[in-house]
């Protein structure tokens, strides 16, 4: 129920009736026969409804008069009109000057007041929940600028450890040199990131950028992807296609996982890097490109050229600058601010989720995990756990349950199982079983169903442990 009402209303009766009304809902009701005494009154006290009389008496301002003083003043405060002889006109009136509604006073007074008040209560429930989203987006945006100055400018690259301060420093170096670059780091580090950054900054940013990933190309289609082809080139080709190359003219071409193409292709591509010329699958005619390229992949080179695998020629072609991107393990202070930054990502792609902020526990144990799949693979280990959470704060429990078994804790110092091998081996794994239980309990907390199923386990099985154990929450 709304809580303080203004009634406004020349009539005594009037007054009475609304405040018997609203005070056995539980509101508390201030009543004035004039406007100017309730305008004034709201100049120095918080309302959350007036009821106000369309016709206040001679020599006064209206009720519509009334109602756009106070709509001035509050714009936000809801406001509806009582009326004993309303027309058409007075109800267009009355909306125009700021009311939510316009009632016609009768015997239905009550009912229709009960009504209006309902549709009051959803327009303020409306307002709030608007002003909530408002002040989330206030926050959401914030934390996204911080982000961004972490983050360095125009680009997406998180992360103010050492070792990303010089792959930084090295994309602003060569951004405007419009030579080759090769990025070198294990899968998952944010190669393409660090090629859209070059591009973003350089004279070319508004310029196609065009990316292809050479390994999911097959060998015999990767010529026709990067170079294009002519009409009835091979079956299937109904028409000419530009490739790549020729898409990317004029800006950047970034080519993903250039490791894995064959001897014979890598020379194609270092004849085009070459003289920025090529011809279509089937054609004849020489294109003439200006094209910046920008290489990348995880495979080591220098093993590959040592193995015959790669050419030095084109290795040296693409090395104009080469950038090493580490992995997460070597960069682990950057995991809060990776965290946060995929959070903030989430909670504005995904509806309904109701984590807000991270603990201390959860940081710790998200840089507790080597990450084999390095940014990505905690990009995903952070969203499984942020979408399974309950509370508004991630917990440590949350991301255990959202990393890979091989990195759930290990059982703590000082449940016996391991710690005396001197005690006999029941009790040992007895010891064992209970700290399994209490974990399981905790990383669900304290939910018997969810621990029983956490450890494959019945009902009925779990809660002979819970017995025998004690293990009551502390």
């Amino acid at each position: 129920m709304i809580g303080t009402i203004v009634c406004v209303d020349d009539q005594a009766e009037v007054r009475r009736l609304l405040g018997d009304v609203f005070r056995a809902k539980g509101g508390n009701v201030v009543s004035f026969d004039d406007g100017e005494d309730a305008i004034k009154w709201l100049g120095g006290n918080e309302a959350d409804l007036v009821i106000l009389d369309l016709d206040l008496g001679a020599n006064r301002r209206s009720g519509i008069e009334i109602c756009k003083a106070i709509r001035a003043r509050l714009p936000d405060l809801p406001i509806i009109i009582l009326t004993g002889h309303g027309t058409i006109d007075d109800a267009v009136a009355a909306v125009k000057a700021g009311a939510v509604d316009f009632i016609t006073k009768d015997p239905y007074l009550e009912d229709k007041l009960e009504i209006s008040v309902e549709k009051v209560e959803r327009i303020i429930k409306h307002a709030l929940d608007r002003k909530r989203l408002e002040q989330e987006n206030k926050e959401l945006r914030a934390t996204n600028e911080r982000l961004r100055k972490a983050a360095g400018p125009r680009w997406q690259i998180v992360g103010n450890s050492p070792p990303m301060r010089t792959v930084m420093a090295k994309i602003e170096k060569v951004a405007a040199v419009p030579r080759p670059v090769l990025v070198l780091g294990p899968r998952g580090t944010g190669k393409e990131l660090v090629a859209r950054a070059i591009h973003m900054l350089s004279p070319r940013a508004s310029e196609p950028y065009i990316t292809i990933n050479c390994a999911a190309v097959a060998e015999s289609l990767l010529e026709s992807e990067l170079f294009g082809h002519e009409e009835g080139a091979f079956t299937g080709a109904t028409k000419q296609k530009e490739g790549k190359f020729e898409l990317a003219d004029g800006g950047t071409l970034f080519l993903d996982e250039i490791g894995n193409m064959s001897l014979e292709f890598q020379a194609k591509i270092l004849r085009v890097l070459e003289y920025q010329r090529f011809e279509r699958v089937a054609g004849s005619e020489s294109i003439q490109v200006n094209v910046r390229v920008i290489a990348a992949t995880n495979a080591d080179l220098k093993q590959a050229m040592a193995d015959g695998k790669f050419r030095p020629d084109l290795y040296d072609r693409l090395a104009f600058e080469v950038i090493h991107l580490p992995p997460l393990a070597q960069r682990l202070e950057d995991i809060p601010v990776l965290a946060s930054y995929f959070l903030v990502r989430f909670r504005q792609e995904v509806a309904g989720i109701t984590v807000k902020e991270i603990s201390a526990e959860a940081f710790d144990r998200l840089a507790a995990y080597d990450y084999p799949g390095n940014v990505r693979e905690l990009k995903n280990v952070l969203e499984r756990a942020v979408y399974m959470a309950q509370g508004e704060v991630l917990t440590g429990a949350d991301v255990d349950l959202a990393l890979p078994p091989e990195a759930q804790q290990a059982p703590a110092p000082g449940t016996g199982f391991a710690d005396d091998p001197r005690l006999p081996l029941p009790e040992r794994v007895d010891s064992f079983e209970a700290w399994l239980c209490k974990d399981a309990l905790e990383r669900t907390r304290y939910k018997q169903k969810e621990a029983a199923q956490l450890l494959g386990l019945t009902y009925d099985q779990f809660r002979q442990r819970y017995r025998k154990y004690a293990l009551g929450k502390e």
